[in-house]
Order: structure tokens, then C-alpha cells, then sequence
């Protein structure tokens, strides 16, 4: 086998399809996902064992390499030719080599990602905390490029990105932009954070909220006049805000609180929804900190910001179920669909 042609190959067919992952595996015929479903490619042979030691090279520098073979994974960024650049897992299941590719989209305008305008004004604030969260492969770290190239594009800042691999590669347009992969560049998130205090910097970026060191060095940023924007793998607002307070020890919760209550921006939750007419379309969840919000935070009653959010849309709030409400009225998501995605079903069924 010519491992890579049939690697370039199978990467051109992700980009034909539209699809936005390949999976590699011994024993398997290589797979992708196209619109969310997962198709296998029959026309090329089962991988084996030998195929996947001789795809992985390709993939991976010597040290890269010699680090996988160390540790029996690594996440990595590939350049596909100079046409597409892919976020990367190598890993061991069963002793065997898996591989799994997921194809980084072109960074665009918040409007072509159908996102609301108010994600905009998010972007313009010069201080404060911002996080997107929701599953992996929901479109969060195309929401955060987007916010990143708008402020590229209007402002003279200083952004500093901090990600594990680098995944969207920005063009400096009015801002200065510097971008650092942990392994790379730095040792570890909050190792780099800790730097930011003497660069200079205007806005940060930083890819996952991992531990933390990591969170409390994005508030403390975040308080201290930067823009630091960032993702967590959480469901909803009120559930952020309580897994953010939970990682510190309980002597230290009431600070974090506090701090975290007067930092905060915002909390947009998203979800990539299957269309009646096939594709994906974003359904999401908006929670815009306010003195009524902030209050909730300081006297540990996050259970009931989720009431907040579906009464808040002057405030510029927007609640999940009505998001999937305003999809099903437009035609273009099934009833069935919102059903699945709705976080609350039974109020989803009083609003229909």
C-alpha cells in the first residue's frame, strides 16, 4: 500500500463529502462523519496492523513519535497540503494503532455560522471572561475563531492563543496575533497564562479549561483587564458555573465564586443539530452576566439561573428550547429533533 496516497486520498474524500472526521483503525475499513452519521469507506480494504504503523509517521514528527510510542497517545494538528489542516488523536486499543482526524474548518464570520449578532458584541468587550461550552464537535472552537478574527479585524490588539494542538491559523489583519501550542511553544496551559501578565496582551484564547491552575488563571485575567475567552466540556450555563466552583478545594470556593460572579461575561452553549434538509444547523444557549445573575453566583444559587435565562431575552438571553423552537417554526429542524436535543423536554412540549 502506498500510505500516502491512501492517505491523501482519504482526506480528500472527507473534504469532498463535507464531512468532518476520518477514522483509522487495524481491523477496520477506514470510516467518516458526514452530518453527524458515520459512513464506512467499503471501497477501501481493511487496515491492518502494518498499514497503521506505516500511516502514522505521516502524521507525526520523530519527537512527536517517539512521545506517542512514550505515552500511547498524543493529540497533534496535520497540514493537509496547505488546503486544510486537521486536529488529530493517535492512540493504542487492544495493542493496535487507532487514529482519529476531525478536518478544522476555514475560520468565517459569526453570520455565516448562523450564530446570533449579540456573539459579536460579546467579542468587542475589552475585559471579562467568555466561555463556550458544550460537547466535543459542536462547533466551539469555530465560535471562538470567529470572535477572534472579528476582533483581527477591528482592533489593534494583542491576542495570544493558547491550545493544545493549534488548530485555526489566523492572518494578522489589525492585531498582533501570537499562537502557542502546548509541547511546543510552552509547558502547560497555565504555565503560559502566568506569561501573559508581561506580554502585553489585549485578548486570550485559550483552547480547553483543563484543571484547575488553568481556571483560576484565566479569571484572575480575565479580572485584571483582558478579554480571555475559552470552552469547557459542560452542558448548560448553571452546570459550567457549578463544575468551574467544584474543581477548587471547598476553602478556596468562596473566593472563585466571587471572583468568577464579577469576571464573567458570558456563557454560550451550543449544539450542532441535524436539518430536515441535511446538514447541521446550531441550536443554542445564551446566559449574559448581570447584577441579578452575579448575585446567584456569590450566594451559591446556580440552580436557579436556568429560570434566568428563559426570562432574560431583553437582556439579550436566549434559551435552548426556544432556539429549537424558532428552528422547528422555520421549518428547518423536525419536531422530533428538538425533542432529542432539548436539555428540558417538558418544557419544550408546553412551548410547542
Amino acid at each position: 500500500m502506498d500510505y500516502q496516497k491512501t492517505l491523501e486520498d482519504l482526506i480528500s474524500e472527507v473534504i469532498r463529502e463535507g464531512g468532518s472526521d476520518l477514522h483509522l483503525g487495524a481491523g477496520h475499513v477506514p470510516a467518516i462523519r458526514v452530518a453527524g452519521e458515520l459512513i464506512f469507506l467499503v471501497k477501501y480494504p481493511e487496515l491492518s496492523k502494518e498499514d497503521m504503523t506505516g500511516i502514522l509517521p505521516l502524521l507525526l514528527d520523530k519527537a512527536k513519535l517517539d512521545k506517542f510510542n512514550l505515552n500511547q497517545e498524543i493529540d497533534f494538528a496535520y497540514d493537509f497540503k496547505g488546503q486544510a489542516r486537521l486536529r488529530g488523536n493517535a492512540f493504542f486499543q487492544k495493542g493496535l494503532i487507532g487514529i482519529a482526524l476531525r478536518l478544522i474548518p476555514k475560520v468565517k464570520p459569526l453570520v455565516e455560522l448562523n450564530l446570533p449578532p449579540i456573539i459579536a458584541e460579546l467579542a468587542r468587550k475589552k475585559q471579562g471572561f467568555f466561555l463556550c461550552v458544550g460537547p466535543v464537535g459542536q462547533g466551539k472552537s469555530s465560535t471562538l475563531a470567529a470572535m477572534i478574527d472579528l476582533i483581527n479585524s477591528e482592533e489593534a490588539s494583542h491576542i495570544v492563543t493558547i491550545e493544545d494542538p493549534i488548530e485555526h491559523m489566523y492572518t494578522p489583519k489589525k492585531s498582533i496575533i501570537n499562537q502557542r501550542e502546548v509541547g511546543i511553544d510552552t509547558q502547560d496551559f497555565h504555565i503560559a497564562l502566568k506569561g501573559v501578565f508581561r506580554e502585553d496582551v489585549n485578548v486570550i484564547m485559550i483552547g480547553e479549561m483543563r484543571n484547575q491552575e488553568t481556571i483560576s488563571a484565566a479569571v484572575t485575567a480575565a479580572e485584571t483587564g483582558h478579554l480571555v475567552l475559552s470552552t469547557l466540556h459542560t452542558n448548560n450555563a448553571s452546570q459550567t458555573i457549578d463544575r468551574i466552583i467544584d474543581s477548587f478545594p471547598g476553602n478556596q470556593q468562596d473566593q472563585i465564586r466571587t471572583q468568577l460572579a464579577s469576571s464573567l461575561i458570558g456563557i454560550f452553549s451550543q449544539r450542532l443539530v441535524p436539518k430536515i434538509t441535511g446538514g447541521l444547523v446550531p441550536a443554542y444557549e445564551l446566559l449574559i452576566n448581570n447584577n441579578a445573575v452575579s448575585n446567584l453566583i456569590r450566594e451559591k444559587r446556580t440552580h436557579e439561573i436556568d429560570v434566568v435565562i428563559e426570562t432574560g431575552s431583553e437582556s439579550g438571553m436566549i434559551d435552548l428550547n426556544r432556539s429549537l423552537l424558532e428552528l422547528v417554526r422555520a421549518g428547518e429542524i423536525s419536531i422530533e429533533t428538538a425533542y432529542q436535543y432539548s436539555l428540558n423536554p417538558k418544557v419544550l412540549e408546553r412551548l410547542l
